[in-house]
């Protein structure tokens, strides 16, 4: 009888031991699904309003006047123009030329969005320039602005060779990173200028509608 019970109880251990171990392995799954449901799981990127993934924001902590105040003919700067002077620098600095595409500012909301190629150094170097009142998006680009400017100048340089086919009316590099040939009629005119321009600098441009001719900047 002794031996029976002890068996009994060995038995009743073991599916005690299995029982544990299972729950606890769900329990862990159910917190990663609930973490990956909040947003809250290491490394995920938040998201802009516009639904453009944002790499990186950082709000201004630096004093306003930490940055200079007018421009090179004595023009005053607001905190903004201090901040997009600052970035512009730094666009232009020989160790961030394959990094910096390019920027798009909200003076409503004094914040400037800057597409780049990831690079912890220049964002390390953006964030720190930062003035109070103002803030900045950091967002993810494929090609750099130096890479972008070559097939930009070439379409650009064709803006009256398709008429009477259709009309090019703008050519610029976008702050997201490609180059935006702006056309009264996209489906005549993509076909056409992907055949122009190749393989190799079709891949930069995105042929889109727009309803009159504009100066693109960037």
């Amino acid at each position: 009888m002794k031996k029976h019970l002890k068996k009994y109880l060995w038995t009743f251990v073991v599916v005690a031991i299995v029982a544990v171990a299972v729950l606890a392995a769900l329990a862990v799954r159910g917190l990663m699904n609930l973490g990956a449901d909040d947003r809250t799981v290491s490394g995920a990127r938040p998201k802009a309003d516009s639904g453009t993934d944002v790499d990186r924001a950082c709000i201004g902590t630096r004093p306003v006047d930490s940055l200079p105040h007018a421009y090179d003919d004595g023009s005053p700067l607001e905190p903004l123009e201090r901040v997009v002077a600052r970035i512009d620098k730094f666009a232009h600095a020989h160790r961030y030329a394959a990094v910096y595409t390019s920027p798009s500012l909200d003076e409503d909301s004094k914040s400037v969005d800057v597409w780049r190629v990831p690079s912890a150094g220049f964002d390390d170097d953006v964030c720190g320039s930062v003035v109070k009142g103002v803030t900045v998006r950091l967002k993810d680009a494929d090609l750099d602005r130096r890479t972008l400017d070559a097939p930009a100048e070439r379409v650009g340089d064709d803006m009256s060779r398709w008429d009477g086919t259709f009309q090019m009316r703008e050519v610029g590099v976008d702050e997201r990173g490609f180059v935006l040939v702006g056309v009264d009629d996209p489906d005549t005119a993509r076909p056409i200028v992907e055949k122009a321009y190749g393989e190799e600098d079709g891949r930069y441009i995105k042929v889109e509608h727009v309803d009159q001719a504009s100066a693109l900047t960037g």
